[in-house]
């Protein structure tokens, strides 16, 4: 009977171990936190800091930067960190202005006001607004931030839905309106007719969406890297942040360069540093995640949360 037994315990090996490296593949395939968080942690060890990795997917639309972002950071935070810098991981397309503003809120508030963001791909429109918040950027040469100002889904003349800057939207509103009340035009009813197809109610939100983020901008600015300067000193050098008109894209990159030209402070990550090796594998990573697995990940050495 003990022969027996033993027969069977090593029949049930083989089974064992092919379990085992099924549950590794799986995890590679799934790209799971596990496989993330040793190099969060080694990004930790040469940092000194707590590091949390914060990543929205740039294809689907309900990814954006939102309020519960903020909350989610902060349950992090108030289990695993005791205090000290904090630096966040970010790469996103963007969302919500008023949570950005949260979610610096949240970093500052539990780093003592040493915090710092990582870019190591791309942080554009709300994502360069939590850029603004910090007290230092860390960006390799080939990342990128972007301009902040609000976009708006609108409806072409084919029924498709498509996103266009509030500037230019507004901007077209009040040309129109100017050419119309000038006196100068003999055929004014087809400037009305054009204008027909705008909502006056629509154009006051998106001035207000404008005038929100250029306060935020410089708000979070003005209370971190920029303290020495004035408001309006720091709206003239941000100008290429704050104006469509400035980059002629929303999605166009504002690279280390350009960034240090608008006075923000930006330390370069040396490409083939060990620093950079880590983190680039981390953007691969959870790249491919938010791009297939899910649309949001928060992450620490100790906590992965998906969306």
């Amino acid at each position: 009977m003990g022969l027996n037994m033993a027969k069977r315990k090593a029949k049930a090996s083989p089974s064992l171990i092919s379990d085992s490296v099924w549950a590794r593949v799986s995890a590679e395939v799934g790209q799971s936190w596990e496989l993330r968080k040793e190099l969060i942690g080694r990004i930790e060890a040469q940092l000194n800091a707590k590091v949390i990795l914060y990543f929205t997917s740039f294809y689907a639309e309900d990814a954006m930067i939102s309020d519960n972002d903020a909350e989610m950071i902060e349950n992090i935070l108030s289990v695993e960190h005791p205090g000290g810098k904090i630096v966040l991981v970010l790469n996103s397309a963007g969302g919500l202005a008023l949570a950005a503003e949260r979610i610096v809120n949240v970093c500052r508030a539990y780093s003592g006001g040493d915090f710092e963001v990582i870019v190591p791909h791309a942080a554009k429109s709300a994502a360069t607004l939590i850029c603004f918040g910090c007290s230092c950027i860390r960006m390799s040469p080939t990342a990128e931030l972007g301009p902040v100002d609000p976009q708006v889904k609108y409806t072409n003349d084919a029924g498709e839905k498509e996103w266009i800057s509030a500037e230019e939207y507004v901007s077209s509103y009040e040309e129109l309106m100017k050419n119309a009340t000038s006196g100068k035009v003999s055929r004014v009813e087809a400037l009305v007719q054009q204008l027909m197809r705008y909502d006056a109610r629509c154009i006051e939100k998106l001035k207000s969406a404008q005038a929100l983020s250029e306060s935020i901008s410089i708000k979070l600015l003005k209370s971190g890297m920029m303290s020495d300067k004035a408001e309006t000193t720091i709206k003239k050098k941000m100008k290429d942040f704050l104006i469509h008109k400035q980059t002629a894209s929303h999605g166009r990159m504002i690279t280390i360069p350009e960034a240090k030209k608008c006075g923000l402070k930006i330390e370069e990550i040396e490409l083939r540093s060990n620093l950079w090796n880590w983190l680039w594998e981390l953007f691969i990573r959870a790249n491919w995640t938010v791009s297939t697995r899910s649309i949001k990940i928060l992450e620490s050495t100790r906590t992965g949360l998906r969306v």
